[in-house]
C-alpha cells in the first residue's frame, strides 16, 4: 500500500528538494509569531497542503479535502495548525472547529490562538492578509460569527457528541455546518479512531452511537467542509487505520527523524539503588547545576523536574515527604550525600562544578530551599487541578513563574508543551507493558529540545554539542541538551523501556564512539606542526553599499489586467465562434501615475513602509526619491492589458490598483532575496595544529544496515570502497569514516597520488569532522566542506601553499546544495589572504562537487587544473 506522502515524497525526489517547501506563501511566514523560527520540515508540511490542496481542488473539484500530519510529540503540530488556519482563510474559510479529547489541550491551545500576551502565542501581533487586518475570535457556534474574522470554536469531542446529539441553545448545532463551509481541526485525531479499530460488520452501529460518526456527520454536512487531523500516534500499523489514511496522510514526520535532526534532547536513563527520596534530591542538585551553568553562560532558562507517581495518595505523600526533606537541607547532609553518589555520574560532576566554581554548600542549601520551596512547586493530581492550573503549567518557561517541582500522576501525559524539562524521578517501582509505554511517551515529550544558543551561528532550536572532541571533557552546555530520567535499580524495567524508547524513536537502536585520530607521522610534519589553514568569518550585512533596487527587479516585466466588466451570451445550439473580446497591451512607467498615486499604493502595503524600505536601502533619504528616482522606482513601468476604449486613459482606480499589484510583487521578491549576512573575502590564518585534532565520532545507526557512514573504509563491506589507509602518508587521519560518497573521493585522490606527488613536494588530505566553517560570499550562510587538500610546492625563492576545499556530493543533494558548489568555485577568483610572510604565499581553491557518476564531466577537468597549475 503506497500511502500519500510516500508519493508526495517520490515526486519531491523526481523534481527538487525545495518543491514543496518554495510554496511556502507570506501569508504565514509574515503572519506566525517572528520569535518561533520556522523550521525545515515545517516549510514542507506548509508547502505539502499547498500542493496538495491545489492538485486536490483542480482534479477532485467534487470531492471534500481530509488529511492528517502525522508528527512527533514536540514538532510544533500547533504552528501547523496556525499557518494552515492563515492559508485557509486566505482560501474563503472564516469559521473553524477545534476539538480534541482533553480539556487541558484546550486551555492550551486557546491560549496559543487567542491570547497576545501568552508567551506562546503563534500569531503575529497584527494579521494582515491581502492587506486587510484579520482578527482572531473565539465563538460559541458560526451563526452571527462576523465573516470577516477567523472564528474559532473549541471543545473537546466528548461535549461536542453531547452537543450535537442533544442541541442546546447558542450552542454548535448540524446547521452550523450546513450553511457555513467549516474546517474541522482534530487535535491528538487517534482518538477519534475507536470504531476505526474494530471489525463492526453492522455499519448501523456506528450511527450517531460514537465519536468518530459525530465527527463524520459534521465533515460530511457541507461538501466543502475541510478536516486537518494532527497526531503522533496515528497507529498506521493497524490495516483498518492504515486502510483510512492511506490517501490522508500528508505529512509523516517521525520522532526518529525529529530525534536525529537535532531537535530533542538526548535522553539518559538513571538507575538510583536508593529511596524514592534520594532520587529526588538527586534530580534537584542535578537541575540547579543546570541552572548555574545556565546562568554562567548569560542564557535565562530555569530548569524544572517532574516527579511521576502511580496513585495520587503516593503523590500527595512524596510531595510533603519533599518538601520536609527540603527544608531539613544543611551544609551537612548535602556533605554527606555527596560521599555516597557515583563519581563516574552526572551528580558527581555537579559537585565537582559547585566546587571548582566556589558555590559553597551552605550556599547551595539556602538555594535550594528557596528555590524548592512549597511555594516554587505544584502538585498536579487530578482533572480539576490540571484545569485550574494549566494555564501556569503553560508558561513553566516565563521569566516570572518560579515554579521549579511538579508533582504528577498521569493528566500530562497528553497536551503538556514545557520546554525546560530535564529531569523526571520517577518514584515508584511498578513494571506492566502498560507503565512502561506510558513513561516512554512521558519520556518523549520531555525530551522536546529547549532553544538556546550563546553566539549567532549556532542554530537555536537544535543541538549543538553532540560531537565530542576526545582531548577535552564535554562541554559544559552538553548537560543542557540532556533529558534525565531516575529509577530505580531494575535491570529487567530498564531493560524494556529502553526497548520501547528505541521503538518509538527516541533513543538510537545503536549509537557508537570512534576514535577518529591524526596519525602520529602527520604530527609530527612540519607542516602539521607551523603550517597554517585558511578561513573567513561571517560579517552582518549593513546594506551600506546598496544604492537602489537591482536591476533585475527593475528590468522584470510587471503587469496587470484591468477587469472588462463585460458578459456574453452564447446559444448552445449555435455552432458559430463567439465574438472574441478585444484587449490591448501598453506599458507605462509608474511614476507617469503621479506621486499621490504611488504615496497612496505604498500605504496600502506595509511591508514597504518608509522604516521597512530604510532596511532594504540604507542610503534612501525620502519616500519622494524611492518614487522619483531611477535608482528605485523611476525606471520601473508596468504593461497594463485593457479594452481598447480605456487603455489610453486609465481611471484612477485601476492606476492605484496597478501600482499596488507591482509594490506587493516587487516587496515579495525583496523579502524573499533579503541577505542579513556575508562571507568575507579576506580569509585570516589560524595553525594546522589548532585546527585539526583527535575527535570522537559519535555514530547513530538506526538500523540501516546500507549506511556506510560510521563504517572505517579499510573495514566496509563493499569492494569498491576499500582502501587500507594505516600507509597511506598522503591521508591524515587514521581512517575514513565518511559516506560512499566520501569514500570514492578518497579513492580517486588515490589513484591520482603519483600525478600529485610529482608536481608537489607534500601532499595531505584531512577529513573536515566539524574542525573548520567557511562562509558563503553572497548571504553568510556556513557551510563545513568535506575534505581539505593541502598542497605544497617549494622553490628557492618562495614556498606555494594550495589549500583545495573538495565536497563529496549524492545525486540527490546536488541541487539543493547547489549554492555550495557555486561558493566553492569562487573561492579562486575572490577570496583575499594578506601575504604577510615573506618566501611563503598561500591560495585558497574550491572544486566543484565530486560525484562518482558525474564527475568525469565536472570534477575531473577541474582537478585537472591543478596539476596543470603554474605557482606564480
Amino acid at each position: 500500500m503506497v500511502m500519500l506522502h510516500e508519493k508526495l515524497t517520490t515526486y519531491k525526489e523526481m523534481t527538487s528538494e525545495d518543491a514543496f517547501s518554495s510554496l511556502v506563501g507570506k501569508h504565514i511566514t509574515d503572519n506566525l509569531n517572528p520569535k518561533f523560527e520556522i523550521r525545515p520540515y515545517q516549510y514542507e508540511a506548509f508547502g505539502r497542503f499547498e500542493f496538495h490542496y491545489n492538485k486536490h481542488v483542480k482534479s477532485n473539484p467534487d470531492e471534500q479535502l481530509n488529511v492528517l500530519y502525522h508528527m512527533a510529540t514536540g514538532s510544533g503540530k500547533t504552528l501547523i495548525m496556525a499557518g494552515e488556519i492563515l492559508t485557509l482563510y486566505r482560501r474563503g474559510y472564516r469559521n473553524f472547529l477545534f476539538f480534541v479529547n482533553s480539556t487541558n489541550i484546550i486551555r492550551k491551545t486557546k491560549e496559543n490562538f487567542i491570547n497576545k500576551s501568552s508567551s506562546k502565542y503563534l500569531f503575529n501581533d497584527e494579521i494582515i492578509i491581502d492587506n486587510e487586518k484579520v482578527f482572531i475570535k473565539e465563538v460559541d457556534n458560526f451563526a452571527t460569527a462576523n465573516p470577516d474574522n477567523i472564528n474559532i470554536v473549541f471543545t473537546t469531542i466528548q461535549n461536542l457528541h453531547m452537543v450535537m446529539s442533544a442541541p442546546r441553545e447558542n450552542s454548535l448545532t448540524i446547521e452550523d455546518f450546513k450553511d457555513n463551509k467549516v474546517v474541522l481541526i482534530s487535535d491528538e485525531a487517534h482518538h477519534i479512531n475507536v470504531e476505526t479499530k474494530k471489525k463492526v460488520s453492522n455499519e448501523e452501529l456506528l450511527i450517531y452511537n460514537s465519536w468518530e460518526s459525530t465527527v463524520k456527520r459534521i465533515y460530511n454536512a457541507c461538501s466543502e467542509n475541510i478536516m486537518l487531523e494532527f497526531t503522533a500516534t496515528a497507529e498506521l500499523t493497524d490495516p483498518a487505520i492504515a486502510e483510512k489514511y492511506k490517501d490522508i496522510v500528508i505529512f509523516d514526520y517521525p520522532l526518529k527523524e525529529f530525534r536525529i535532526d537535532g531537535y530533542s534532547k538526548e535522553v539518559k536513563v538513571v538507575q538510583v539503588d536508593s529511596e524514592p527520596l534520594n532520587r529526588a534530591l538527586q534530580a534537584v542538585i542535578v537541575s540547579q547545576y543546570r541552572r548555574k551553568i545556565f546562568e554562567k553562560n548569560k542564557i535565562l532558562i530555569k530548569p524544572v523536574v517532574l516527579f511521576k507517581e502511580k496513585t495520587i495518595k503516593g503523590s500527595k505523600e512524596h510531595h510533603q515527604a519533599f518538601l520536609e526533606m527540603i527544608n531539613n537541607l544543611t551544609a551537612n547532609v548535602l556533605e554527606e550525600f555527596s560521599r555516597g553518589v557515583d563519581q563516574d555520574g552526572i551528580v558527581y560532576k555537579a559537585f565537582q562544578y559547585f566546587e571548582n566554581h566556589n558555590i559553597s554548600l551552605e550556599s547551595l542549601a539556602l538555594e535550594l530551599q528557596g528555590d524548592f520551596g512549597e511555594e516554587n512547586t505544584l502538585e498536579v493530581n487530578s482533572k480539576e487541578s490540571v484545569e485550574f492550573q494549566q494555564i501556569l503549567l503553560n508558561s513553566l518557561e516565563d521569566k516570572d513563574n518560579e515554579i521549579r517541582a511538579i508533582f504528577a500522576v498521569d493528566k500530562l501525559n497528553e497536551g503538556w508543551d514545557v520546554l525546560n524539562l530535564f529531569d523526571i524521578v520517577r518514584l515508584y517501582d511498578v513494571r506492566s507493558p502498560k507503565e512502561t509505554i506510558k513513561e516512554a511517551q512521558l519520556i518523549g515529550r520531555g525530551a522536546r529540545y529547549c532553544p538556546f544558543r550563546v553566539n549567532d551561528e549556532q542554530p537555536l532550536y537544535q543541538r549543538k554539542y553532540d560531537i565530542l572532541d576526545n582531548t577535552q571533557e564535554a562541554h559544559e552546555l552538553k548537560v543542557c541538551e540532556e533529558l534525565y530520567y531516575y529509577s530505580a535499580h531494575n535491570p529487567k524495567y530498564i531493560q524494556e523501556l529502553n526497548k520501547t524508547l528505541r521503538e518509538i524513536g527516541i533513543t538510537p537502536h545503536v549509537s557508537i564512539e570512534i576514535p577518529l585520530k591524526l596519525k602520529e607521522t602527520f604530527k609530527e610534519t612540519e607542516f602539521y606542526q607551523s603550517g597554517f589553514v585558511y578561513t573567513n568569518k561571517r560579517l552582518a550585512y549593513d546594506r551600506s553599499d546598496v544604492e537602489g533596487i537591482d536591476n533585475s527587479l527593475i528590468n522584470t516585466t510587471y503587469s496587470y489586467s484591468v477587469k472588462t466588466n463585460t458578459s456574453s451570451e452564447l446559444n448552445v445550439f449555435d455552432t458559430t465562434q463567439s465574438k472574441k473580446l478585444e484587449v490591448k497591451n501598453k506599458t507605462y512607467y509608474i511614476k507617469d501615475f503621479g506621486s499621490h498615486v504611488i504615496r497612496k499604493a505604498l500605504s496600502m502595503v506595509k511591508s514597504l513602509s518608509f522604516n521597512n524600505l530604510l532596511y532594504y536601502f540604507p542610503n534612501l533619504s525620502s519616500i519622494n526619491e524611492f518614487i522619483n528616482s531611477d535608482a528605485y522606482l523611476g525606471r520601473m513601468s508596468i504593461k497594463i492589458s485593457a479594452k481598447e476604449d480605456i487603455i489610453n486613459n486609465l481611471p484612477q482606480i485601476e492606476k492605484l490598483n496597478a501600482v499596488k499589484s507591482l509594490l506587493l510583487e516587487l516587496s515579495n521578491k525583496l523579502d524573499k532575496e533579503r541577505v542579513d549576512f556575508i562571507g568575507s573575502t579576506e580569509f585570516s590564518q589560524e595553525f594546522v595544529k589548532t585546527v585539526f585534532k583527535d575527535k570522537i565520532l559519535n555514530i547513530v545507526n538506526d538500523g540501516d544496515t546500507n549506511q556506510e557512514f560510521g563504517i572505517a573504509q579499510s573495514s566496509t563491506f563493499n569492494r569498491e570502497l576499500v582502501l587500507d589507509l594505516s600507509n597511506k602518508d598522503w591521508f591524515a587521519f587514521n581512517d575514513n569514516y565518511g559516506t560512499s560518497e566520501e569514500k570514492y573521493l578518497v579513492k580517486y585522490i588515490d589513484e591520482m597520488i603519483s600525478d600529485l606527488k610529482n608536481k608537489y613536494d607534500e601532499v595531505y588530505l584531512l577529513r573536515n569532522e566539524r574542525h573548520l566553517r567557511i562562509y558563503s560570499f553572497d548571504d553568510g550562510r556556513p557551510f563545513e566542506p568535506d575534505f581539505v587538500l593541502f598542497l605544497n610546492k617549494k622553490s628557492e625563492s618562495v614556498n606555494f601553499t594550495y589549500q583545495i576545499f573538495i565536497e563529496p556530493k549524492g545525486e540527490h543533494l546536488i541541487e539543493k546544495d547547489r549554492w555550495k558548489e557555486q561558493f566553492l568555485v569562487e573561492l579562486k577568483v575572490r577570496h583575499r589572504i594578506r601575504q604577510v610572510w615573506q618566501g611563503k604565499h598561500f591560495i585558497v581553491w574550491g572544486m566543484p562537487f565530486f560525484n562518482q557518476k558525474l564527475s568525469k564531466k565536472i570534477f575531473e577537468p577541474a582537478f585537472n587544473e591543478v596539476l596543470n597549475e603554474k605557482p606564480h
